[in-house]
């Protein structure tokens, strides 16, 4: 051992070469390799060869910072750790270690590549520190000064000697959460001194550094060189927290899970530059909230995968839910239903008493959470009961369903996404079930109800709707169903227009706003081009996206998409995908690079992106024909692209012009800005059409080919109905009117028969506003009003 030790020790001369060829560098690195693998095993050192190899690893140092950089101390401190177990620390290794601790090269993790030299100094101070104490004593662990640490450390610093020795025990257990799940002694050690602690006040605890931790945010780190790094967590507390959310996997409780997935939340965050801003401590929470006891935690995962962006964590909480739901024979997609809470709801409203008070809580017709105070005389009151408040039971009542307003709206946000979804799963339900989870289901029912659903009676599919607890067709006819008839969403590619059309009439009879765009959706058929093409379609090529913008909505709609830039190596193209794995094939949308003009952000993202065609390919990535596609399928993934487009495209930026832009493709931004509507844009003119007669603007505003044309007291407005963009009379001047990142509100006593499509809002508003042009008082828009 100690002739290697000399061997590498010789190889050791000051040369910093990092160039991979260079003979010096092979040899080290090959030495080193050796040496490594040596000391894995248990060798029964004596305590003079684990002194040589520590002094072995400060020359490493000393002598050639490229040999040092990889020297496996680690695997020294494991062969110490080894002996200690046998017989105890003699006075000559701690006299050592002790000096060892004071080591500059113990305090520089910076330029050390190899294991976490801060993981070697707290196992060598732990040694120390239980060399030198009486048995019970725990050796203190401060945690690494970021704003979590700091708080974390004065929290433990203040709890009695007892308590505070429990708490050092188990940072030392998080220390070792190095895996990708925690192992059976993992969870045995540290649930047995939780127990010690006491349950309850460990949590409460725990509560307190996870609420901490959901707040916290990104600083700046300025170092001396200049550089500034953006820091979340130290690295040392990342594996720390790690470990404390893996403690929590005995605890079921509805309020842990939440702040659980909270913190999934925040650390699945990016960090401009970096990425997640602690995507370890997330993995950990999905770990966590899937291998909970009953469906909460299940529950809490659906969500996160509607909520989260990054492609391999949202495989991760899949793979989770696979494994639930296999546990209990059920699908992927039954486990998500049935695992919805309710929230104590009954059909979307809930009810609590206060004395002789009311508290509401309800999601009213435009599927907004609201809460209100009933007083005993039925009258409603603004603020909170004065006697609520000096109660503390009763203030704490409150506290809790307040805290259940917040996770309805969050829940209320997630299945509308997810139903909305399901129309590329082919889900057919028994009737029973789709009652149980969806009609009847005291959340979900607020949504289920105002959709338009199809029951299967003698092989022919009728389209139905639920009021007063049964089904009733567009005629109102009261239809009589068996528990096991089959029911699936309705579509408009299953049905003629002419029910598309007397359903649109019903709903808006019956003013329901419906939560996801149905009876109003859009639909895409298969075109000539199409059909001659075979195989793809290019329907969608040819537009200028904002990069950034188009992976930010494609990862929400379930695709999979990795930004390009200049460090690609000559790729200059992508595809983001999406699986249909219920026709056990793939979407494709090609797109390609758009190098112009350096146009890129700080970490070289390129800004911009060119959109291809689009494609469907089997399992095996063979290509499918378009004709054999499901025109429900079809239909939908093109509503997906022009999605993308719609939203994406530059040509909806009112700015990007004016403000630079990529000059060779202002045609562009015209052409689309001004251009022909999508099949999104002909929707919203259809509604613009039938809302237009009701408007106070309706005697100065008319709709002209693909322009709400809005005739103010200066002049005459065209509101483009796609991109929203502005032409002024009589020359056809731009008007720039920036919208705030606010969602845009619709105008006061104006019924819209869906939710969710800012493009019309943002159109009623801007005609309200022009249709008074002498009442404008914003200097930007006056300058180019007046400015004929």
């Amino acid at each position: 051992m100690i002739s290697r030790i000399n061997t590498i020790s010789g190889l050791n001369k000051r040369d910093n070469n990092y160039n991979s060829n260079n003979l010096n560098r092979l040899k080290q690195d090959a030495y080193i390799d050796f040496l490594k693998g040596l000391l894995r095993r248990d060798l029964k050192l004596e305590d003079n060869e684990i002194a040589n190899l520590l002094l072995a690893f400060k020359e490493s140092d000393e002598k050639s910072r490229i040999a040092f950089s990889r020297w496996p101390v680690t695997y020294v401190v494991q062969q110490l750790e080894r002996n200690l177990k046998k017989k105890p620390m003699s006075n000559d290794m701690k006299k050592l270690l002790k000096v060892a601790l004071k080591w500059r090269q113990m305090n520089q993790q910076s330029a050390y590549w190899g294991s976490d030299i801060e993981k070697v100094k707290v196992k060598l101070n732990k040694m120390v520190f239980d060399a030198e104490n009486q048995e019970g004593l725990i050796a203190p662990y401060l945690l690494p000064e970021d704003t979590f640490g700091i708080a974390v450390n004065d929290t433990v610093n203040k709890l009695d000697g007892e308590m505070q020795n429990k708490f050092y025990e188990l940072f030392h257990i998080f220390l070792k959460a190095s895996s990708s799940k925690p192992s059976q002694k993992f969870l045995k050690d540290s649930s047995s001194i939780i127990d010690e602690i006491g349950l309850v006040q460990y949590k409460k605890i725990i509560h307190s550094f996870l609420e901490l931790l959901i707040s916290l945010k990104v600083t700046e780190v300025r170092h001396a060189n200049g550089w500034v790094t953006h820091e979340f967590l130290k690295e040392k507390n990342n594996i720390l927290v790690k470990g404390m959310i893996w403690s929590l996997s005995k605890f079921h409780d509805s309020k842990t899970l939440n702040l659980i997935a909270q913190t999934a939340e925040r650390c699945f965050k990016k960090i401009p530059g970096i990425g997640s801003a602690a995507a370890a401590v997330g993995n950990a929470c999905i770990y966590v909230l899937g291998n909970t006891r009953g469906l909460e935690g299940i529950s809490q995962l659906s969500r996160l995968k509607l909520k989260i962006k990054q492609n391999s964590t949202r495989k991760l909480i899949e793979e989770n839910l696979e494994k639930a739901a296999n546990k209990m024979g059920v699908t992927t997609s039954e486990i998500e239903e049935i695992s919805i809470p309710d929230f104590d709801l009954k059909s979307g409203r809930r009810v609590e008493i206060f004395e002789e008070y009311q508290f509401i809580i309800e999601i009213d017709n435009d599927g907004v959470v609201k809460s209100s105070w009933i007083k005993p005389d039925g009258q409603e009151q603004k603020s909170v009961p004065a006697f609520v408040k000096n109660a503390t039971k009763l203030n704490d009542k409150l506290k809790k369903l307040k805290a259940s307003i917040s996770k309805i709206k969050k829940y209320y946000s997630a299945q509308k996404d997810r139903i909305d979804r399901l129309y590329l799963d082919d889900k057919v339900w028994k009737i029973s079930n789709l009652e149980k989870n969806y009609i009847n289901h005291g959340l979900v029912s607020s949504i289920a109800r105002k959709l338009i659903w199809e029951i299967k009676i003698n092989d022919k599919w009728t389209s139905v709707y639920f009021k007063d607890d049964s089904w009733y067709d567009i005629k109102d006819k009261k239809i009589d169903v068996d528990p096991d008839t089959d029911s699936r969403l309705w579509h408009p590619c299953n049905v003629s227009t002419k029910e598309v059309l007397n359903w649109r009439n019903k709903l808006e009879d019956l003013l329901i706003k419906q939560p996801i765009k149905q009876a109003h959706r859009e639909v895409y058929i298969l075109t000539d081009a199409e059909i001659s093409t075979k195989t793809y379609s290019n329907r969608m090529a040819a537009h200028i996206l904002k990069q950034h913008q188009f992976n930010a909505l494609a990862n929400l709609r379930g695709w999979k998409y990795s930004l390009m830039g200049a460090f690609d190596n000559g790729i200059d193209s992508e595809i983001a995908t999406i699986d249909l794995k219920a026709h056990d094939m793939q979407a494709q949308f090609w797109i390609n690079e758009l190098n112009a003009e350096d146009a890129m952000n700080d970490t070289g993202i390129w800004n911009y992106i060119a959109t291809d065609q689009v494609r469907f390919v089997t399992a095996n990535r063979e290509p499918i024909e378009l004709l054999e596609i499901p025109p429900i399928i079809f239909s939908e993934i093109m509503r997906n692209v022009d999605l993308f487009v719609g939203v994406a495209s530059v040509g909806n930026d009112p700015e990007w012009r004016d403000n630079g832009g990529l000059p060779q493709y202002r045609d562009y931004w015209t052409s689309y800005s001004f251009g022909d509507l999508n099949e999104i844009a002909k929707t919203r003119k259809e509604i613009l059409e039938g809302l237009l007669p009701r408007l106070k603007i309706n005697k100065i505003a008319k709709i002209e080919d693909k322009y709400l044309v809005v005739k103010g007291k200066v002049r005459t407005y065209k509101i483009h109905i796609g991109s929203t963009n502005i032409l002024m009379e009589p020359n056809d001047q731009y008007l720039c009117i920036v919208p705030d990142r606010k969602p845009s509100k619709t105008p006061n006593n104006i019924f819209l028969p869906f939710e969710g499509d800012r493009g019309l809002s943002l159109i009623l508003s801007k005609a309200f506003l022009l249709a008074d042009d002498d009442k404008v008082t914003d200097k930007t828009i006056l300058s180019q009003i007046h400015n004929k």
